[in-house]
Formats: structure tokens, C-alpha cells, sequence
């Protein structure tokens, strides 16, 4: 009996979608924001599913899919589910919705689509979504990379044909960073395919992502430690861009701060997601001695990213652009969290993806919602805005204590498990690392002091507090931000095993705990 194909179902509707969304009449504008928005609640009704049915003490991965796609090729249509995956497509199906909503009116004064920028720029979003959404959900490595590309194309629509006045330069700059990342993991693809059909342990080359592991994990599987390096290298330079990790993070803040705020969140928040995924789905099952070997290497660019994103926020004058920054800090906590191998660390880093993505939307969608008021993104310009709009400068205040990790909102967990599981093996770095924690209090309790308290700077005394429409979009993300920080067991609960068999399938522990020598007083 063949079990209904969820998976498919999950990825497919939001595709469906933007092709419907796309054929509506050019007048329908109304209508085609409605169906996205329709489209994009079911994909949360159906992840909602696959979550409830998802056993954390079942098989590492489930709601398996396995069709033959390219025999020929060694390569099939293979979908399946584990604890990190689950996390990730949950985020994904809760923000999508939240942006559609966020950026109901973001393509109402662009002209550049034949009169259907409306049904192109939620076509495009709900693109994004199934793409990222199968990136997610693909247990075969061609697979996975044949959309792991693919998603470039409608983000690079998104970020140039909507936003600001060089948006176009932004979205070249984010295409050119990424594809070359890109084309260095197809050399990496080939690469592995190529040893696998050389290898005594498959009948042929296979792009089977399961089998390989199997085989690496039994000792059937061996590659010479240079080709396991270089191979390795492609994968992790891709996701390294992707991520992005210190120093390749050039691309992200103009991309940022040139989309609109929903495209900007669905970029931060959601798909470069799949660059942190990867490294820990792919680069540490797939070549466990090289992520060994490079551990050190990565966990130093991690840290210098920590740092270097705080310190560069604290010297921004555009917010939107100090929020970007505060990104590619975080990420260098997601990053470390991954390579130091540890289960606090891994666990906390899977976390803190889930968790600097419902932060991040809520700050730079408030931070927008401002901006779009006043025209202005410069931090000097506001002054007073909590006299004229309290809820919106509430909201901002919250998102930016999260995004701080001030303890009882949902990143402070992750990254305090990230930094426990980084003192357990690089004392030291975890040190460097921790004082992101005040550098980060800075740059947030500084931006908030010069932008909403105050006397009332002259041009903000018009400012109105939050919409409806727009309550309704931060008001899920500060009551996520709360309960997460304060109950984060369910989802950690998902999370925990299948970092265990991360851990196992590379033959990593905990380091034991030094205990000092001495008598006892």
C-alpha cells in the first residue's frame, strides 16, 4: 500500500500557486493577493501535518518518497523528513504566509512587469517557498542540488524588479556570489558521483544521499583524504556563501537593504537557511574526516563573522542596513554551533536557525513598516516615535531584545547552547564569541535610544502606530519569540535525535567534562 505523498503535496502546492497567481487576469490584482495568501495557509495547514505525524523517536527519517527520476544517472526522486528538516519546513510554512501579508502593497508602484507586478511578486514569493521547501525535504544529492540553484532565480527577480533604486546592482551582486558558489558544488557533485561509481561498495554511481552515508558509516565507502578534501571544499564553499559565512558575506547587506522588507526576510530568514541545512545535512555525514580535519579553519571564520557583523552594526547609520549585519553575526553563531561537534552546539545551532528567523522577520518588518512611513532609512532621521506610535515601538523593542538573546525570548536558548557546546571543545573561542553578547546590547539598546525615545524630531510627529494588517503579521512573531523562549522543549524534543544521529554517523561525542584536581574544600 503506498502512503499518501505528503512530502510532494507540501513542496508542489505553493508551485501550483505562483502558476496560478500568475495566469489570474492582470486586472485581479486583489484576487491574486488572496490566493497567495489561501496558498500559502494551506502549505502551513499541510506542514502542520507532517509535523503532528512526525515520531521524534522513529526512524531518523520518515514520510519517505522514493521514485526512479534518471536511472541512468544513479539518481531518483527521493523526499524524506528528519528532525532538522522538520524544523526548518515548520519555519518556512509559518513566515511565508507573515511576509505575503507583510508585503500586501510592496509591488503597487512598480511599472516594470506589463501592468502584473501584483501577480509577479507573489508568484515569485511562493516560488521561493516550494523550492526551498524540496531543498528541504531531498534525500538525493542531485536533487537537492538542482533547486538548491534554482531558488537564485526568483529571489534575483524579487530583490531586482522590486525595492530600491539599486536594486538591480544588489541582485546582480547576490546571482554572481551565489552562482559561483553554485558552480563549484556542481564540480563537488560530479566529483562524489564520479567516486561512488568508481567505488566496489555501489553497482554504480549514485546520487543517493542515504546509501552513501550507509556505506561511508560501514567503512565500505573510503575516499583518498584529498579528494575527500576538495570534495568536501565544493560542498562547503557553496553553503559558506549561501549562509553566509565571514568572508563571504559581501553579497548580503545590499541585497537586504535594496528588497523590500518581506523579500529581504524571505532571503535572511528563510532561504539562506538552506546554506546552514546543507553544511549540517550534507558536509558532515557526507565527509565527516574532512569537517574534522577543517574544523578548526571554520570555527575561527565563525567566530571573526561573531564579532565582525556586532562591531560593524554598531557603526551603521542606515537601520536597515545594521540589522543585515546583525545577520551575518548570527549565522557565525549557527555556523559554530554546527562545527564544534557537539550536541549542545548542534542542537542550539538548529535552534537558533528556527530562532533568528522569527526574530529577524520581526525586526526588519517593524523597521520597515516604519521606514515605508517616513522614506527615510537613516537612523538620525526618527527621534521621539514612541510618543506617536507605542505599539509599533513596543513591538520593536521586544524584537530587538530578542535579537540580543535577552533570557526569556526564544534565540537566548539557542545561543546558549550554541556557546556551552563551543566551551566543551574551544574554551577560548567561546570567549571571543560571548562578547558578541555586549556588543550586541549596544548596537540594539543604542538604535532603539536614538530612534524611538526622546523628544519628537520634526517629520515624525505624523508617524501612525501599526495597521491591522500589520499587528496581524508581528503580533504571531513577538507571541513565537515569547513562548519559544520560554518553552522550547517541544521543539527541541524534534530537534535532539536527529542531532544524535548526526553525531553518531560521524563518530563524534562530548568531550568529557574536566574535573579539577585537588582536594575538596
Amino acid at each position: 500500500m503506498v502512503s499518501f505523498p505528503w512530502l510532494t503535496v507540501l513542496w508542489a502546492v505553493p508551485m501550483v500557486g505562483a502558476l496560478v497567481v500568475m495566469v489570474l487576469p492582470a486586472a485581479a490584482r486583489g484576487l491574486a493577493k488572496a490566493v497567495a495568501l489561501a496558498v500559502s495557509l494551506l502549505v502551513l495547514v499541510l506542514a502542520g501535518v507532517v509535523a503532528v505525524g512526525f515520531d521524534p523517536s522513529g526512524e531518523q527519517f520518515q514520510f519517505v518518497e522514493n521514485y526512479r527520476w534518471i536511472p541512468s544517472f544513479g539518481t531518483g526522486y527521493i523526499l524524506g523528513v528528519d528532525g532538522i528538516a522538520l524544523a526548518l519546513v515548520v519555519l518556512t510554512a509559518v513566515l511565508v504566509p507573515l511576509l505575503i501579508m507583510a508585503g500586501w502593497n510592496d509591488a503597487r508602484d512598480q511599472s516594470s512587469w506589463g501592468g502584473r507586478s501584483v501577480h509577479v511578486y507573489f508568484a515569485l514569493t511562493l516560488a521561493v517557498e516550494s523550492m526551498v521547501l524540496i531543498s528541504l525535504l531531498a534525500l538525493d544529492i542531485l536533487l537537492f542540488y538542482v533547486f538548491f540553484e534554482a531558488m537564485l532565480i526568483p529571489m534575483y527577480f524579487l530583490i531586482g524588479g522590486f525595492g530600491g533604486e539599486r536594486r538591480s546592482a544588489a541582485a546582480v551582486k547576490f546571482l554572481l556570489y551565489n552562482l559561483f558558489g553554485g558552480l563549484i558544488m556542481l564540480a563537488a557533485v560530479v566529483g562524489l558521483y564520479v567516486a561512488t561509481a568508481t567505488s566496489a561498495a555501489f553497482d554504480a554511481g549514485t546520487f543517493d544521499f542515504r546509501a552513501i552515508v550507509a556505506a561511508v558509516t560501514g567503512g565500505e565507502f573510503v575516499l583518498n583524504p584529498l579528494v575527500m578534501h576538495l570534495i568536501f571544499g565544493g560542498f562547503m564553499f557553496a553553503f559558506a556563501i549561501k549562509a553566509p559565512l565571514w568572508p563571504f558575506h559581501r553579497w548580503l547587506p545590499d541585497a537586504a537593504v535594496e528588497a523590500t522588507p518581506a523579500s529581504a526576510v524571505l532571503m535572511m530568514a528563510i532561504v539562506d537557511k538552506v546554506g546552514t541545512f546543507g553544511m549540517i545535512r550534507y558536509c558532515l555525514p557526507l565527509f565527516g574526516d574532512s569537517a574534522a580535519y577543517f574544523r578548526p579553519l571554520i570555527v575561527t571564520l565563525a567566530v571573526i563573522g561573531i564579532v565582525y557583523g556586532a562591531v560593524v552594526a554598531i557603526g551603521q547609520t542606515d537601520v536597515m542596513r545594521l540589522i543585515a549585519y546583525t545577520s551575518i553575526s548570527h549565522f557565525g553563531f549557527i555556523i559554530l554551533g554546527i562545527f564544534v561537534m557537539t550536541s549542545q552546539g548542534q542542537s542550539g545551532s538548529t535552534l537558533y536557525m528556527v530562532n533568528h528567523g522569527i526574530s529577524t522577520a520581526a525586526l526588519f518588518l517593524i523597521a520597515g513598516f516604519l521606514v515605508s512611513q517616513r522614506g527615510s532609512r537613516l537612523i538620525s532621521a526618527y527621534g521621539g516615535v514612541q510618543k506617536v506610535a507605542p505599539v509599533l515601538a513596543g513591538t520593536f523593542l521586544v524584537a530587538g531584545l530578542a535579537t540580543l538573546s535577552l533570557p526569556g525570548l526564544a534565540p537566548f536558548i539557542s545561543e546558549f547552547l550554541v556557546l556551552i557546546g563551543t566551551f566543551t571543545r574551544y574554551p577560548a573561542l567561546a570567549v571571543f564569541a560571548a562578547s558578541a553578547l555586549v556588543l550586541s546590547a549596544i548596537y540594539i539598546l543604542w538604535m532603539y535610544q536614538r530612534m524611538m525615545t526622546g523628544p519628537v524630531r520634526p517629520g515624525n510627529g505624523e508617524l501612525r502606530d501599526l495597521r491591522p494588517r500589520e499587528v496581524a503579521v508581528v503580533a504571531p512573531l513577538i507571541a513565537l519569540l515569547v513562548v519559544l523562549g520560554v518553552y522550547p522543549k517541544p521543539a527541541l524534543d524534534v530537534i535532539d535525535p536527529a542531532v544524535g544521529y548526526t553525531l553518531t554517523t560521524i563518530d563524534q561525542s562530548d568531550p568529557p567534562p574536566a574535573i579539577a584536581e585537588g582536594p575538596l574544600r
